[in-house]
């Protein structure tokens, strides 16, 4: 069936070309007499003979030499449905030599001439080959136009550079696409009143809520521009009954694919106001290539993204450990099919068992680790104390001890802003992990260092999530307090600060992202209800529930004495490490360990002689 459909395809292909060689032959004949016609002012009666019969007695070899020309030129190739400035200079060019190659044939076989005849000729046979090839556009726009008419899709564009000039070329000249383009804007005064495919720029983005009501659909095309820009505009957009779209990234303009399949709804991504931390994982991720790769914590959602992009850089072994095994199987079959080639270990284990943690390491000898493994939920945690500080701090320490003792190069922790000034239990204790990582640096070969960023968007227990929830079942979206803000940013670019750490780290150091201006939570939420179509405290309410235990209204990226130190990443900074006695350090955890065994009440306030900077709220007495 399939070869019978090819058959009758290679059949439509050939009736097409040998239409239009026979429509090319007769054009060149009909140019020919035209030319003289035009020579003698529409007198036929007063062209001479001879040059009748030296047009004819050159035609032959002039069908020859333009045929072989247009095959050059793929005049019979193209698909002249789709056909554009490229194809056109093409058959401006191949009409061109051929009246060229008609001179200078005609001066070789001594064959006079008029010499308007020459001028004549291939202007006309250059009108003729262009109507044989774009009439079939012509006549499909027009029956496009036509159906606009009926039905479509009113459409704003906001963007008249080179992507938004791609998606305008794409809905002009689709016939599937149902839109119809009513407006363009752009901020920039030297575009206004010029055309796009015959569309107008009419003005900035003063314009687009005065122009709103006539549209339906707004698609915003500004990859190459600020995100504290676009979300400006996003912002204007969005307080307009209209559906907004937006075109990703640099990546879909860069590769030619700005493309209408290429538009996505806005995100809440898009209202973060900063630009996307860039980082040139091709040179990074050198050091990850031939080495043993193992992520602890790997099905979780840094976890698994760090996976992801080990295994692009081809690892002598990836090994991921995780005690939860519907996460670990996840990532295992995801990494399978996207790298067949890859030698993937996937295990289930405790950080917190000290011989599964040695077996392991013992057995494969990682070079680089990620720790990622932890409890991050701050309520859960602060109603389980001894389970945080197991997991967390124990958990780490093992398998801190672990890498020392088995030679691992590199190993990086996965921290967060709530270990600086922590008020809650999971703040403190990644804080006491940071202090581990400090003193076996210390102490070791092994090159330790720490990665400290913010809330991630979409992972798992986040707020985004949370919220989607909430809208999804109508409401209301619970948020702890009106004033409580949050720094925000995306997991791939969480994952590629923490490689980045992993390719620069020196030992001892504390990374910290510059996350720009933090996002207010009650905004969050708002802007999600009207992306989601709805209007806040009329179609989903907002209620204040009060803050959770431990939660405060404010993150800390890093301690005020710590300082900053600049890296070759404009966005990426080092904190100095506090000075204290490791020694003394050390002891408080082997007392600690014998203690939170015992499942204590007070286990706070032995955390506050461990971690002056923790300032729990409700401290036992």
């Amino acid at each position: 069936m399939k070869e019978k459909k090819e058959v009758q395809i290679s059949k439509k292909i050939i009736v097409r070309r040998g239409i239009l060689i026979i429509y090319d032959i007769l054009a060149m004949m009909l140019a020919s007499g035209l030319a003289l016609f035009l020579r003698y002012d529409f007198h036929y009666e007063a062209i001479e003979a001879r040059f009748i019969d030296n047009a004819w007695k050159y035609l032959p070899y002039n069908i020859v030499v333009t045929l072989i020309i247009f095959y050059i030129f793929r005049l019979y190739n193209s698909l002249w449905a789709y056909a554009g400035v490229t194809e056109m200079q093409n058959v401006i060019i191949a009409c061109m030599l051929s009246g060229g190659f008609q001179l200078l044939g005609l001066q070789i076989m001594d064959i006079y001439m008029p010499r308007s005849y020459y001028f004549l000729y291939t202007g006309i046979f250059l009108i003729m080959t262009l109507i044989s090839r774009f009439i079939y556009r012509f006549a499909r726009m027009a029956k496009r136009r036509q159906r606009q008419r009926r039905e479509t899709t009113n459409v704003m564009i906001v963007g008249a550079g080179n992507a938004g000039n791609m998606i305008i070329k794409e809905i002009v000249s689709s016939d599937y696409l149902q839109m119809k383009i009513k407006y363009i804007i752009d901020d920039d005064r030297v575009k206004w009143g010029s055309y796009i495919h015959g569309m107008k720029v009419v003005g900035g983005r003063q314009l687009i809520p005065v122009l709103a009501g006539e549209v339906d659909e707004i698609i915003v095309a500004m990859p190459a521009v600020q995100r504290s820009k676009v979300k400006e505009i996003i912002e204007i957009c969005r307080k307009t009954k209209c559906e907004v779209k937006i075109l990703p990234g640099m990546y879909q303009f860069m590769t030619g694919d700005a493309v209408v399949s290429k538009l996505r709804k806005v995100q809440i991504e898009d209202l973060l106001g900063r630009d996307s931390v860039h980082i040139d994982l091709d040179g990074l991720m050198k050091y990850v290539s031939n080495k043993v790769v193992l992520v602890t914590g790997g099905g979780g959602s840094i976890g698994s993204e760090l996976c992801r992009q080990v295994a692009a850089y081809k690892p002598k072994q990836l090994i991921i450990v995780d005690i939860y095994e519907n996460n670990a199987y996840d990532i295992q079959q995801e990494l399978l099919e996207k790298f067949p080639e890859l030698d993937l270990v996937v295990l289930i284990a405790s950080v917190r068992n000290t011989a599964r943690m040695n077996k392991i390491f013992a057995t494969y000898l990682p070079d680089i680790v990620y720790h990622a493994a932890a409890h991050k939920h701050v309520p859960l945690m602060e109603t389980s104390p001894n389970e945080a500080i197991k997991n967390n701090v124990f958990g780490t320490l093992k398998t801190v001890q672990a890498a020392d003792k088995y030679g691992v190069k590199r190993f990086i922790l996965i921290s967060t802003d709530k270990a600086v000034n922590p008020t809650n239990i999971m703040g403190a204790s990644k804080r006491m992990c940071e202090m581990i990582i400090q003193t076996y640096n210390n102490r070791s070969k092994t090159e330790f260092a720490a990665v400290r960023f913010g809330n991630v968007l979409g992972s798992n227990g986040s707020v985004v999530p949370l919220f989607r929830k909430q809208i999804e079942k109508g409401g209301p979206v619970k948020v702890t307090h009106p004033d409580i803000i949050r720094y925000f940013m995306t997991i791939p670019e969480a994952v590629s600060l923490v490689l980045q750490a992993g390719a620069n780290a020196k030992g001892g150091e504390i990374f910290v992202l510059d996350m720009g201006e933090p996002v207010k939570i009650l905004d969050l939420a708002e802007n999600m209800i009207r992306l989601s179509g709805f209007e806040p405290y009329e179609d989903i309410d907002i209620e204040f529930t009060g803050l959770r235990p431990g939660e405060k209204l404010y993150e800390e990226l890093l301690m005020a004495e710590e300082g900053l130190k600049e890296t070759e990443h404009s966005l990426i900074h080092i904190g100095k490490p506090l000075a204290f006695d490791e020694d003394e350090y050390l002891r408080q955890l082997e007392e600690l360990k014998r203690i939170v065994k015992m499942e204590p009440e007070a286990i706070r306030r032995r955390i506050k002689e461990i971690v002056p900077t923790y300032q729990p709220k409700n401290m036992e007495e």
